[in-house]
């Protein structure tokens, strides 16, 4: 018999990953936590005002949360390739707004909802000037969240400002 729902809790294939881990690498990021990407972090849970927020580096093996934002200390700054939605996000090269998981059966089974308690996600990808999908610049939440087009444009427009960020660094500025 055919499982229907057997696709729909994978992590995406990411074949981009070789390549962004040989990027992060040579940019200097994704390796170990950075104050300054903890205070972009910081920053976009004001914002938001959200509870919890990131900024997510992905290689072939795991997901690093480079900046982090957490109301405790029980965060780690590293998750599985197959917890969370910002593997989604990736691979899609898009934003993406998850106003309440369950609403959602691709994603509601993810590991995070039963494990955390994650409810609402609110995310946009780090696109630099090669083209390479570095990760993400994201927002959970443990209760659903109406994020709307004003949160997709705020996930956005945070996204774009790190990229810039990231691309003074490579140049030599600050």
């Amino acid at each position: 018999m055919y499982d229907t729902t057997a696709h729909l809790l994978l992590t995406p294939v990411d074949k981009e990953a070789p390549s962004r881990a040989r990027r992060l690498r040579r940019l200097g990021i994704g390796l170990r936590p950075d104050l300054a990407f903890d205070a972009f972090a910081d920053r976009l849970a004001v914002v938001t005002g959200a509870p919890y927020s990131m900024v997510n580096f992905i290689d072939e093996n795991r997901q690093f949360f480079a900046g982090l934002h957490a109301r405790d200390d029980t965060v780690s700054r590293y998750m599985a390739r197959d917890h969370g939605y910002c593997p989604h996000v990736v691979v899609r090269r898009k934003a993406l707004v998850l106003e309440d998981v369950r609403d959602y059966p691709r994603f509601a089974g993810n590991p995070v909802v039963d494990e955390i308690g994650i409810r609402s996600y609110l995310g946009a990808p780090l696109i630099d000037r090669t083209g390479t999908a570095l990760g993400t610049v994201c927002v959970v939440d443990v209760e659903p969240r109406p994020w709307g087009r004003s949160g997709l444009e705020t996930i956005k427009a945070m996204a774009a400002e790190l990229i810039e960020q990231i691309h003074r660094r490579e140049d030599g500025g600050i």
